[in-house]
């Protein structure tokens, strides 16, 4: 449903109608990366996974986060001791642990945005075939995930 929205300037009354935004509760499914990125591929890894954000925006997904970690050793509870993401990632020294996902509104969705990005021409650039990934593509974890509460 399109937002209507009151702007005022000065002491003229304007109205704008907003197309509907993309809201995050309609996300009913996720796909979730676990990950470890060299601290030295920092700064490239952020530049390929913009990349990233634009084109599985540009086909529709509706949100795409990158987060890299910051306070990743759970202190826990007396009866729940909680295993840091650095241990379950396997991370080593200089490496730091990422968790990234992309929101779609059903697992359908998701598939059909998925093959819009590795058929989009972007994914085969050549500026891009010469460069070596920033991770390790085989201590990524990646799963698809069905939203139950949201």
């Amino acid at each position: 449903m399109p937002v209507r929205i009151m702007i005022v300037e000065s002491l003229e009354v304007k109205f704008a109608i907003l197309p509907d935004m993309k809201k995050p509760h309609a996300a009913k499914y996720v796909d979730g990366f676990v990950f470890v990125v060299p601290n030295k591929n920092i700064d490239a890894y952020r530049k390929m996974a913009s990349v990233g954000k634009k084109l599985w925006l540009k086909h529709g997904a509706l949100d795409y986060k990158e987060c890299m970690g910051d306070d990743l050793r759970p202190k826990g509870s007396k009866n729940m001791r909680p295993q840091a993401f650095p241990a379950l990632a396997k991370a080593k020294a200089g490496e730091t642990v990422w968790f990234s996902y992309i929101t779609f509104r059903s697992k359908a969705h998701r598939d059909s945005v998925n093959a819009k990005v590795m058929k989009d021409p972007a994914m085969n650039d050549p500026k891009w075939a010469n460069q070596p990934m920033p991770f390790e593509m085989q201590r990524m974890a990646y799963g698809g995930f069905k939203v139950v509460i949201g």
